[in-house]
């Protein structure tokens, strides 16, 4: 249990990190079980803009994740690895995870990254932005569905 306030302080750095997506409307979405099953934008996203976004250390990916990045020197080990997340959940289910981990597990140090509601601790600068854009989320899902082994 040493870890966990290593875990949280690491969590609060990365989520620092980050530029708000900002002032742009939340879209409406549903999620349906586990999963948000249509786009925020109505359409998919673009994979190669997705990667980018991931290995670019302001989205905060790779500082709790690892995956196939050869380029990228220092990965995160706190979280799973991106490498298979196509072949672990849905399309659906990857856009919950970025738009609202906490609604799959409250206890998760993963940053909502289109919630704004219901947060607590959130630095003046951040307050009712999301973090990611919905074409952010849709791009970064259009390329995690690639990655399936």
């Amino acid at each position: 249990m040493a870890r966990l306030p290593l875990v949280a302080l690491l969590a609060a750095v990365a989520f620092a990190a980050c530029a708000p997506a900002g002032a742009e409307a939340l879209r409406p979405y549903t999620v349906v079980g586990d999963a948000i099953p249509q786009p925020l934008t109505g359409t998919k996203g673009d994979a190669t803009r997705g990667r980018a976004l991931i290995v670019e250390r302001s989205s905060t990916c790779i500082l709790c994740h690892s995956g196939p990045f050869p380029e990228q020197a220092f990965q995160g080990d706190l979280a799973p690895s991106l490498t298979g997340s196509g072949a672990r959940w849905s399309e659906g289910q990857l856009r919950l995870r970025l738009v609202d981990a906490a609604h799959l597990n409250a206890a998760t140090i993963m940053p909502s990254y289109y919630r704004v509601d219901g947060l607590t601790r959130v630095g003046t600068l951040w307050r009712d932005k999301p973090i990611l854009s919905a074409e952010q989320i849709e791009d970064i899902v259009a390329y995690l569905v690639t990655l399936r082994n």
